[in-house]
């Protein structure tokens, strides 16, 4: 067996309820492809997957390092193809489910990926400037990067204008040939049905307790910045905990920017055409094609 899965879409789509069912009915085991889920700590606020909602599925690349420190892709990466080689070692089926589409495509298009360590000194001066700012500083050292790079994500830019001034620019990054044969689902709703799970997924997660964990990840030792550099939940519970904005603000800010960051994930995904897409529900149609690929 060679084979992979590969579930994406955008946030709360239900990703992680078909990867459980899918890996239960073929004898599978789940890595997460998830940004944010790789940090311990951080679970109701960026939905991280509970031991109940696991059904008894083995799931990795969950709670790998401290938040207060950084993974990159890089790191993802390389852990992630260990693990693909020892999920097939037992005959099992890896299914890569997640929404972070950079991570989803190191692993599909195979990248060979520029190593270059984090320069604490230049992120210190760099992580106080406004966003506007750091992509001019960008622009200006790497036009290309510039125009592919998500503009809205700080933390990326800044990582990129590391690799760019170790290395001159970022470099290309080369795909070599694939050794797993992969199969890529994709989930979608309608607009309206997305803005809608989006809103009662958060109101869910603010009653489960995602204010308390903010406060015991600060109290940890998580610093208020480093937590803001976390994004979207994270961010806006620094704000709100820090009294720079009150609840409703907190809420109703964070709902526009995860509709927004939806938005920016399909727009990732739908540069690859080899991803078949799929409403939630129709998991009839999805089972006849994950049977037809691994007879194939």
């Amino acid at each position: 067996m060679n084979k992979i899965l590969v579930i994406l879409g955008p946030t709360a789509t239900g990703k992680s309820d078909l990867a459980v069912k899918v890996a239960k009915k073929y004898n599978g085991e789940i890595i997460s492809a998830d940004s944010r889920q790789v940090y311990k700590g951080l679970d109701i606020g960026s939905g991280k997957i509970t031991k109940r909602e696991m059904s008894g599925v083995r799931h990795h690349m969950l709670d790998v390092i401290s938040p207060k420190k950084t993974y990159s892709v890089v790191d993802w990466q390389k852990e992630t193809k260990k693990v693909i080689k020892d999920i097939l070692e037992r005959k099992k089926l890896p299914i890569i489910c997640g929404g972070t589409g950079f991570y989803v495509q190191s692993i599909v298009q195979n990248f060979t990926l520029p190593e270059v360590k984090v320069d604490k000194k230049l992120r210190k001066e760099l992580v106080n400037e406004n966003l506007d700012k750091l992509l001019k500083i960008l622009k200006k050292m790497d036009l290309e990067r510039f125009k592919k790079i998500d503009q809205k994500n700080k933390v990326r830019v800044i990582r990129a204008i590391e690799i760019a001034k170790a290395l001159g620019k970022v470099p290309e990054i080369k795909k070599d040939k694939n050794p797993y044969d992969i199969f890529q689902i994709g989930l979608i709703l309608s607009k309206e049905d997305l803005e809608q799970k989006i809103k009662e997924r958060l109101q869910k997660r603010i009653e489960k307790g995602m204010i308390k964990e903010g406060e015991k990840l600060h109290k940890e030792g998580l610093a208020w910045k480093r937590m803001r550099e976390l994004g979207l939940e994270y961010k806006y519970l620094a704000n709100f905990l820090m009294g720079k904005i009150d609840k409703n603000k907190m809420i109703s800010d964070l709902v526009k920017e995860i509709i927004q960051y939806s938005k920016r994930q399909m727009t990732w995904f739908k540069r690859d055409k080899n991803i078949k897409w799929f409403k939630p529900t129709d998991f009839k149609t999805i089972n006849k094609e994950i049977k037809s690929f691994l007879n194939n």
